[in-house]
């Protein structure tokens, strides 16, 4: 079992930094998918470990944002994640899978356009 985490971290500290906010993207749509299944299964506690990790990789993708060398699209970059990560606690409040669905689809746009430049 170790070899295999090994391997997943080897991975992750290789990558380009495109190909990184990939993943990162990835897995926090997954996240969010999975919070909607626990919802509609009555789980709140899994619902909420799950938006927890997609909160995280927010908070991961706002704090490596090169503001200087980023300028106006670091800042929107900035903007957005805020706004998603406060949908996603009233989201995760109100048991509001609307709410996450939105942040979803944003994700996923911004994960396409990651994806065509890494």
């Amino acid at each position: 079992m170790s070899g295999i985490k090994t391997y997943q971290e080897t991975a992750v500290t290789t990558q380009n930094k495109g190909k990184l906010i990939v993943m990162l993207y990835d897995s926090a749509i997954k996240f969010l998918k999975m919070a909607i299944k626990e919802i509609e299964a009555n789980n709140p506690q899994k619902k909420g470990e799950y938006i927890s990790k997609a909160l995280d990789i927010l908070f991961e993708l706002n704090s490596v944002l090169d503001m200087e060398a980023g300028g106006e699209v670091a800042t929107n970059l900035r903007k957005l994640y805020l706004f998603m990560g406060r949908h996603l606690t009233e989201a995760n409040t109100e048991q509001d899978t609307g709410k996450i669905e939105e942040v979803i689809k944003l994700l996923e746009e911004l994960n396409q356009s990651w994806k065509a430049i890494a």
